[in-house]
């Protein structure tokens, strides 16, 4: 049976900032993405593969309301799983028709089109909880953020489910193009 990660073992201090200031989307993307190319997680050419894949997709990235999802095509330069989150300073727009405006933006890598299914499960489920996310929005520091990830109602039993059993029938996880 294979072994699943746990969002925490993913997005982890050196993966997260509070309150960036960005210009527009694209900013906003570069900025989720050096976090990945700091980590290891990526190529620097993958940071540019997902901004042209929100460009060539119509926002499509954008999950939910004040949420973008930023990512691209395995074979787009990614060397591990990795994952990202910045929470904006002043939200920007990508053109969404309902979800616009965005202020928080999560970059993830993923090595092939299954391994991530886990996490993102749980990164749906963490994100649907709404007091979570109000909490993510409003943090001050990476430790606060950290904090919330964390907290053991967040680890449920998703982390162990398979990865048929991710929500995307839901509309949360959006297809990678």
């Amino acid at each position: 049976m294979p072994t699943y990660l746990k969002l925490t073992e993913v997005l982890t201090k050196e993966s997260i900032k509070v309150k960036v200031r960005v210009l527009d989307w694209k900013e906003a993307i570069r900025k989720a993405g050096e976090l990945l190319l700091k980590k290891g997680a990526i190529e620097e050419r993958y940071i540019d593969n997902m901004i042209k894949a929100c460009s060539e997709n119509n926002a499509y990235i954008v999950i939910a309301p004040g949420i973008a999802l930023a990512h691209a095509r395995p074979e787009d330069g990614v060397k591990q799983i990795g994952f990202s989150l910045l929470t904006l300073e002043n939200p920007v727009w990508f053109g969404h028709p309902e979800n616009d405006p965005v202020d928080i933006i999560i970059a993830f890598g993923a090595t092939d089109n299954k391994s991530h299914l886990s996490l993102m499960a749980q990164l749906a489920e963490l994100l649907s909880n709404n007091e979570k996310l109000q909490k993510i929005k409003n943090a001050k520091t990476v430790d606060e953020i950290i904090k919330v990830i964390e907290d053991p109602a967040s680890q449920n039993s998703l982390s162990s489910l398979p990865h048929k059993s991710v929500g995307r029938e839901k509309g949360y996880i959006p297809p990678i193009p």
